[in-house]
Parts: structure tokens; sequence; C-alpha cells
């Protein structure tokens, strides 16, 4: 296994740059110039705080995205890391350092392998784009979403599209995302009356009036899912009431909740289910609601065949789809008609210390990417 190719090189000069949220680092730039090299025209898109970039080669359907990001999470306790997180090591065959599998080195390997296509198909067909973005790991308020709302304005459509999210679990390939669910959050606060424990007919106790209703949401029956997606979840994350002391009743208590929804839903059929239920009970509350994403499915099809079969060309064997797991900015592409996969390594220690990711896996990706190039472009 060969640990000097030009994926494993290029890997390495990302995570060298410290681009954590919102930050770039000079990552972008360095996608740019080598994207342009090759017959792309770059386009910067900076909203705020966050750099993002769209890059294209062609003018031609059918578009072909590679979508990705360039920030990375906080490395953490320093002390915890085997080797410094933005000085790339190679230890027994894997790449460690911050942003190695989510997800520097799918975004080298995608550059590697368009720079191998566009040599071996001058005259493809369609066009090639990069969609890129430093706020993917953040609030992602300026990042994907906002250039696609760019593209949309001026009616740039794309076809298909690669999400370079790390999806994989043993082995690159052996699990691509076709899809997402959505995810609502709630911020629920029940009012009650603040008073002395010791007299309760002067208080309202809000922790005891939200009990019942928070016990009826968590086992409310959402939907059955459906052939691609689990049912509906609904899970308490926070709850918040009381003042520090034992001898007083609260005035109020908050709750945060979320649900990770089918496509047998919609977010305003979760909205009035939830009002419908805290309805029912004598109390007071308000809601602050985050529409985080809504769900996305891409159906089995041309696409889904051109890259299912570039996994099985590269690794011998098929893959598995999948709908498990958060949420990506492929929730921010696939309304505008997109068909989005999500396509990367291996995600066993992304977010964590000492993350890595397996050389061997990254020169696969590279093939695996090329490969889905010539399955949907090739001449």
């Amino acid at each position: 296994m060969s640990i000097n190719t030009p994926v494993i090189e290029l890997t390495k000069d990302l995570i060298s740059r410290k681009s954590v949220t919102p930050e770039d680092a000079g990552c972008q730039d360095l996608i740019s110039n080598r994207l342009g090299a090759i017959g792309f025209n770059n386009e910067s898109m900076v909203f705020e705080d966050t750099t993002n970039l769209w890059s294209r080669k062609g003018t031609q359907d059918p578009v072909f995205c590679f979508a990705g990001h360039t920030d990375v999470v906080p490395a953490g306790n320093l002390e915890l890391w085997n080797t410094p997180p933005y000085e790339p090591t190679i230890i027994d065959g894997m790449l460690y350092g911050r942003g190695a599998a989510d997800m520097k080195g799918s975004l080298a390997a995608m550059i590697i392998a368009t720079e191998r296509f566009v040599v071996d198909y001058p005259d493809h067909k369609g066009s090639i784009t990069y969609l890129i973005t430093s706020d993917e790991e953040g609030p992602f308020i300026n990042g994907t979403t906002r250039v696609i709302d760019t593209l949309e304005a001026r009616n740039e459509k794309i076809t298909y599209c690669i999400v370079g999210e790390p999806s994989s679990t043993n082995e690159v390939g052996d699990i691509i995302k076709n899809g997402r669910r959505g995810s609502i959050s709630g911020e629920l606060t029940i009012h009650g009356k603040q008073g002395h424990v010791a007299y309760p007919e002067h208080v309202k106790n809000p922790i005891h009036s939200a009990m019942p209703a928070l016990a009826e949401l968590s086992q409310c029956h959402w939907d059955e899912g459906n052939d691609f997606f689990p049912a509906t979840s609904f899970q308490i994350s926070n709850l918040n009431s009381g003042t520090g002391a034992t001898n007083v009743v609260p005035g109020d208590i908050t709750a945060l909740f979320n649900l990770r929804y089918s496509t047998e839903l919609t977010d305003q059929i979760i909205v009035n289910k939830v009002h419908a239920i805290l309805d029912k009970y004598d109390f007071e509350y308000d809601i602050n609601w985050t529409f985080n994403g809504k769900p996305f499915i891409t159906e089995p099809g041309p696409w889904l065949d051109a890259v299912t079969n570039a996994i099985e060309t590269t690794m011998g064997k098929p893959t598995l789809l999948s709908t498990a797991g958060g949420t990506s900015d492929g929730r921010f592409i696939a309304p505008t008609g997109a068909k989005v996969i999500e396509l990367g390594p291996c995600n066993a220690t992304i977010h964590q210390v000492n993350e890595s990711v397996s050389c061997s896996d990254l020169n696969n990706l590279v093939d695996i990417y090329y490969q889905s190039l010539v399955n949907v472009l090739g001449k």
C-alpha cells in the first residue's frame, strides 16, 4: 500500500491548515488553484464570516457536483492527541489529523479523481462542479444554504451530487447515504407559579404539570416509517427548572426536544400534532421551533446505479444504502431537485481526538469518485 500518493499528499496539505469553523485557512484557495489549472471557473462567495467556493467546468447538463466543507471541529484537549492535530502523521497506514476523515480526505479524493478524469475525458459530457463551504460544522447559516440560494436565483441547477461526508463503517464504500431524515427542534417552556413548597395552595408547580404532557409526547406514535426510513423518533435532550433552593417551587420548566422524521411527515404536521397534545393540558406554554432540515431521499435509478457500480468495480463487493445518522448539507441541495448521495471514508473517529483515515481507503475513494464521473459523464 502506497502512502505517498497524490491524494495522501493533498490531504496532508489540507489537514495542516487549521480551518476551525468558520475559518477556511486557505483551503479553498488551494482547491481553486488545483481546479483552475484544469479548466474550472472559480467563484468565491463570502457571506458574513463564511467563505464558500462554487467552481464549474462546462455549461451543459447533466451537472455533476462534488459538495463538501473545509471547516473542522475544534481539536479539543491537545494532551489527549498522540500526534499534533494539525501536523498530519501516518502511523501503520493510518493518516492522523483533525479533518482527516471529516472531510479533508474526501476533498482531496474528489480533486485527484477530477484531475484524472479531465485528462482521460477532455471532451466529457455535461459539467463538473464543486460546492465547498467553511460553515458545515457550525451554525450552517452562511454556507451551503446561501450558495444554493444564489444558484437558485440564477436558475443554475445541480443534477447529481456526491457529498463527501464520511458514510462508511468498516471500509470505504461499504455504506452510502441515499437520504437523510428531517430534523426539527423545539424549546418548550411551561409556565407555573413560583412559591414556597410548604404552601402548595399558593403555587402551581410547572414540573408536575409538564410530566404527563412530556410523557405523552415521548410515547406518541408518529408514523411507521417506510422502505427508506425508520419510524420518526422524538427525544428530549434537556430539562431545566428550579432556583437551586429546595424550598421553592419554580415558576417554569424548559424542555429541549428533537424529532428526526421520515418522508411520511412534514414539519407542519409535527408542529400541529405537538400543539394538539399540549393544548389538552391545563398550563400555559411557549414553544420556539428550529427547522434544521427536511428529509430527502434519492431512490434507486440511474444515478444510484452509477455510484454503486463504481463502488463494486473498485472494491469488488456491493454497497449498502442507508438513511441513518444525523443531517448534512445534502438537506440544502436536495430540495432543488438534485439527486444527492453521501459517500466518503469511515466515520469511526470523526470529531474525536486522534481522528484518522485509512490511506488505503483514500486511494480507493479516488478510484470510486473517478469511476462515478466516468459512469455519468464519460463518453
